[in-house]
């Protein structure tokens, strides 16, 4: 839940109140009504007004920078371990698990440059 006063983004507009999709806003108040769909009100600085919200429809500011910084962070390791060949660090980032890879690259075989390359274009075409 969050608090008043937060700094939010809206992410959607799911009852179509011509709401600014990706601009910043405010909670000012709940919407304590069992009987609406909406949980948050809030304020939109730029379009200077006040929206009633679904909780679906807004994320904190600081939760959408993170998971964009984890999202670069990620692609950047990628295309490191493509640069410089790396098969471990790139199987770890694609599978997200350390253990299970280690475990899995043991058992198969070793692949060639080609084969590598070969598949990783396969899951860059998917």
């Amino acid at each position: 839940m969050l608090k008043l006063g937060d700094k939010i983004v809206i992410i959607e507009d799911r009852f179509e109140q011509n709401m600014p999709v990706g601009e910043y806003g405010y909670v000012i108040a709940y919407d304590r009504n069992n009987d609406s769909a909406f949980d948050y009100i809030i304020r939109v600085p730029k379009a200077n007004r006040q929206f009633y919200v679904p909780a679906s429809d807004v994320e904190l500011e600081e939760t959408l920078l993170e998971l964009e910084a984890e999202r670069i962070e990620r692609e950047a390791l990628i295309d490191y371990a493509l640069a410089t060949r790396n098969e471990e660090l790139f199987h770890r980032i694609m599978n997200g698990d350390v253990e299970e890879s280690i475990e899995e690259e043991s058992t198969k075989e070793v692949l060639s440059r080609e084969a590598f390359i070969k598949q990783v274009n396969l899951k860059a075409w998917i």
